[in-house]
Order: structure tokens, then sequence, then C-alpha cells
């Protein structure tokens, strides 16, 4: 299965790619998801626009443990980002997952493989965790 990541920072962070290279990079040193990442050109900005909000990310999740190791790698990822960052993750379907550093900061570690386990438990079923997380 098909999953893209989008990556923004609104108003503040890195230039254009900045925080999406970063996340490749993090997700690429994890060698279970190192084959399976996928970097995408952004899409046209809107007409009116200077830019776009996002950068893309594409994995295939096959069946077994990617999903797991995705949702802990994001979610380890955003807990060490300055600003606000979030992370859309849109499966084939159209469902999407929602993670920003507003939610995952402050949490201690058995909340965030809690929240992890939600996620990536969200990715498997291709539909958001139970609570909006």
């Amino acid at each position: 299965m098909k999953a893209t990541l989008a990556v923004s920072n609104p108003g503040s962070g890195p230039g254009p790619g900045g925080a999406v290279n970063d996340l490749r990079r993090w997700l690429q040193r994890h060698p279970e998801l190192r084959a399976h990442v996928r970097q995408e050109p952004a899409p046209e900005p809107a007409p009116g626009t200077m830019g776009a909000a996002s950068e893309l990310l594409t994995l295939v999740l096959a069946p077994g443990g990617v999903a797991v190791a995705l949702s802990a790698a994001v979610v380890a990822w955003l807990q060490n980002r300055r600003g606000n960052q979030t992370v859309t993750i849109t499966l084939p379907d159209g469902a999407q997952v929602t993670v920003t550093t507003e939610n995952v900061r402050d949490l201690n570690a058995r909340d965030s493989g809690e929240l992890a386990q939600r996620l990536a438990e969200a990715l498997r079923q291709g539909r958001p965790p139970a609570d909006g997380s």
C-alpha cells in the first residue's frame, strides 16, 4: 500500500524542502524503512499563491512492521523539531492521519509509544485513530 506524507511548517522552520528532507533522512536511518521511502516533487502551487505549503514523501507500506516503524519514527521526529510542524499521512483511499508537534512535544515515553501504536493501527486500517489524534 502506498502512503504519502506531507510535511508542513507554517510560518517558521527551514526553507522549501527543508522539513521534508530532514524527515526523509530521519526515516532512512531506520533499516526497516530505508527501502520504502521515496521523495516526490512538491505539487504545483495553487494559482495566486507564492509556493507549495508542503513537500511530499511516498512510502510503500508492506504487511508487517513497516507501519509501526513509520509511526514511531514520525512521532519521534516531531518530538525533536523546533517550531510547529505537521505531518499528514494520506492513504490510497484518501483517508488521512495528521500529527503535529503541538500534540507530541510534551509526551512522555509511554504516551509516545501509545500514540505511535494508535497511528500504526490507523495506517493499517486506513482510518484516523479513535480519539482523533
